[in-house]
């Protein structure tokens, strides 16, 4: 037994909580819990929800030196680390976790998890109903909140009463934020990244052209597609070209690309464009390791967010919050422009806007890691234990 797994053993969990092996297609290196009746911000019931998750480093006897890293859209829990039989792709985030990295693993306890309704292990549209039969359609609308209502089960169960950090970009800045709204007393700091406080139209409206490109596909089968031994790969295609899009500037596509041919088959006579060729290689390496039912659902959820909801405006949201929030855009992002930003730092009213440059636009915050490592690294050294190395 590891001493992560004999932690995880030993720590007082909810009752509701119990550890399970982990599922088909995890990596070897996560760890399940099981939740009998987890209940969504919507009153609807998952039973039997299993969540999965990642870690790195020790847990401090006191528990004050755990950071919650948060994964975007089609990432998971697997932030750092090699592929594998399970794994199909390496993390998402490399040199971000580690030894000496910005999340120091010599005096951090790195938690990441797979978010409700992904495919990486914890359950989703793909997954098993309890009538044996995946949940493909019947699975709930899930929202950014149930997935940060889930990863407090999983701190409960490491024994983990409040997060020295919770950071994360994009659809992992969403959550970031909404530790401070729904759990301002578990959360000691944020740090939020090419993301927003909530949903504009613009982006629902990308976000529905996904959907709607998914569901269109006659593979789709209504979301119940997964005893039928087909799969709605050109959809979910279609849909990842449409995002990456939005997730490049203008201007680097541009002088990346411009009018290049792919081929020597020249465009006038039907031969492909650079830029065309680049797309459809995004869009194949996604469909061969994520599911389609997964992509809906979380882009679903994308579209719901709003850390205000019910709670009044972002001033009495991020106002009153007593811990560190730091708020970082890319200054080229179109996707998550950085207005959004700047109106989570106003709200909170104690901290400047930092700014990534880049040329790469939203993705910048994948991209620029030597920028990104000086801000994490910050704002880490600014929130660490007193008493510092792991006892």
């Amino acid at each position: 037994m590891t001493v992560v797994e004999s932690r995880i053993a030993q720590a007082p969990a909810r009752p509701q909580a119990r550890r399970v092996p982990t599922p088909p297609g995890a990596n070897p290196r996560a760890h399940a819990i099981g939740v009998p009746a987890f209940v969504t911000e919507t009153g609807e019931r998952i039973p039997d929800l299993v969540i999965t998750f990642q870690t790195w480093g020790t847990l401090s006897p006191a528990a004050d030196n755990a950071i919650l890293i948060e994964h975007a859209l089609t990432g998971d829990a697997h932030v750092v680390g090699p592929t594998g039989p399970d794994q199909p792709t390496p993390g998402w985030w490399p040199g971000i976790i580690g030894p000496g990295a910005p999340l120091d693993t010599d005096t951090s306890f790195v938690v990441a998890v797979n978010a409700v309704g992904g495919c990486r292990g914890t359950t989703g549209p793909h997954t098993l109903a309890p009538d044996g039969r995946a949940w493909g359609s019947r699975f709930p609308r899930t929202t950014i909140r149930d997935q940060v209502s889930a990863e407090a089960i999983v701190a409960d169960y490491l024994g983990i009463d409040r997060w020295q950090l919770v950071l994360g970009g994009s659809m992992g800045g969403m959550r970031a934020i909404e530790w401070v709204g729904s759990f301002p007393e578990r959360t000691g700091a944020a740090l939020v990244i090419a993301s927003t406080p909530w949903a504009t139209a613009d982006q629902i409206a990308w976000g529905h052209m996904q959907s709607v490109a998914i569901e269109s596909d006659p593979a789709w089968h209504g979301g119940d597609y997964y005893a039928t031994g087909h799969t709605p790969d050109t959809g979910l295609g279609l849909a990842r070209r449409i995002a990456h899009n939005t997730y490049r500037s203008a201007a680097e596509l541009d002088d990346r690309f411009g009018l290049t041919p792919q081929t020597s088959h020249r465009p006038l006579d039907g031969g492909q464009f650079a830029v065309q060729s680049y797309l459809d290689h995004q869009a194949a390496k996604l469909v061969r390791r994520f599911d389609a039912g997964s992509y809906l659902n979380l882009t679903r959820a994308m579209a719901t967010h709003d850390v205000t909801r019910d709670r009044g405006d972002l001033a009495d949201v991020l106002g009153g919050y007593d811990g560190l929030l730091r708020v970082v855009a890319v200054d080229s992002d179109r996707l998550f422009p950085p207005a959004l930003s700047e109106a989570m730092v106003a709200a909170y009213g104690r901290e400047p806007l930092l700014t990534i440059a880049s040329d790469h636009g939203h993705d910048g915050f994948l991209i620029e890691h030597d920028q990104i490592a000086t801000i994490t690294a910050d704002v880490v050294a600014d929130t660490r234990p007193l008493g510092g190395a792991v006892g």
